[in-house]
């Protein structure tokens, strides 16, 4: 082909990610960390009589197009940075090609625009200072690996996972239905957030030989292989200590919620075992569902 030829060919078309592609990159397996605070702390309202199952929708919502939300928008900000060139984890839409990065974005800013909506009614309907934590939650969920100094890239991912994800949807959840701060949605919010941790804890754990190559300082970059394994297992202990605690601050039949063991037993026994790269994906997974085991059965406990 000529130099002319070259010239005036078509332009390769756009990558055009499929239906699956689209669902792969929401990455469902994220998203029992968004059910769980929801379930949690409408429990606690519900154990309360102040259970208002529209706003517990409503906040179930805004907290699933939330996670939806950051998983496209860290698909987008790693992407484009190239920390995912090299991913041994799930697929990601633009570090695999098949989806440009301002399909991405905009899929992220449709997710946030969803939570946002959801979330003007719960405020509109309980107290409009909520918007203000509305927008610090989306502005975190952003900058977590976007923007120019990502705050994920210096090891404080965890911090933003246990209070957004923990303690602000658990008592938030709890609040709109309410109207009230309860010391039992704390407790709920502090071991909910301690298995958001974790679920974050074996993402990074897993990706901590890319993620040194590509200058993401993740907190398990930051400690290291073995460190960071029993970090996992701390923060499993951290989320059984608080079923207890909650049992002895409201009913001994919450001690149900000990069941959550059953997943994530097994899941630190294969993390301390030295389990890498694609072999803890399940251990993901099992985390996931260890915490809506949690939310689910303590749920169980506080209602009966």
């Amino acid at each position: 082909m000529t130099n002319q030829d070259r010239s005036t060919a078509p332009p390769a078309p756009e990558p055009a990610a499929t239906v699956a592609d689209w669902i792969a990159g929401a990455r469902p397996r994220t998203l029992p960390a968004a059910v769980a605070p929801v379930l949690a702390g409408t429990a606690v309202a519900a154990h309360l009589d102040g259970a208002v199952w529209w706003k517990a929708l409503l906040a179930l919502v805004v907290s699933l197009a939330l996670q939806v939300a950051v998983n496209y928008a860290n698909d987008y900000s790693d992407g484009i940075r190239g920390t995912d060139d090299d991913r041994v984890g799930p697929m990601r839409l633009v570090g695999s090609g098949r989806a440009t990065p301002s399909a991405v974005k905009r899929a992220a800013f449709a997710a946030f625009g969803v939570a946002g909506v959801a979330g003007l009614v719960l405020a509109a309907t309980t107290a409009w200072w909520l918007v203000a934590v509305g927008v610090v939650c989306i502005v975190a969920a952003w900058f977590y690996t976007g923007g120019k100094n990502p705050y994920g890239y210096i090891g404080l991912g965890e911090v933003m996972v246990f209070v957004f994800f923990g303690l602000v949807a658990v008592i938030g959840t709890t609040f709109v239905q309410t109207e009230t701060f309860e010391v039992d949605a704390l407790w709920c919010g502090i071991g909910i957030g301690a298995l958001s941790c974790a679920v974050l804890v074996t993402n990074n754990l897993r990706d901590i030989p890319t993620d040194t190559v590509s200058g993401k300082r993740t907190l398990a970059v930051r400690l290291g292989d073995a460190r960071t394994r029993w970090f996992y297992v701390a923060l499993v202990a951290v989320a059984t200590v608080m079923v207890v605690v909650l049992a002895a601050n409201t009913d001994w039949l919450v001690l149900v919620g000990l069941l959550f063991l059953v997943k994530a037993a097994p899941a630190c026994r294969t993390v301390l075992g030295g389990a890498g790269g694609p072999a803890l994906i399940p251990v993901l997974a099992a985390t996931g569902i260890s915490q809506l085991w949690w939310a689910g059965c303590v749920a169980v406990g506080l209602l009966v």
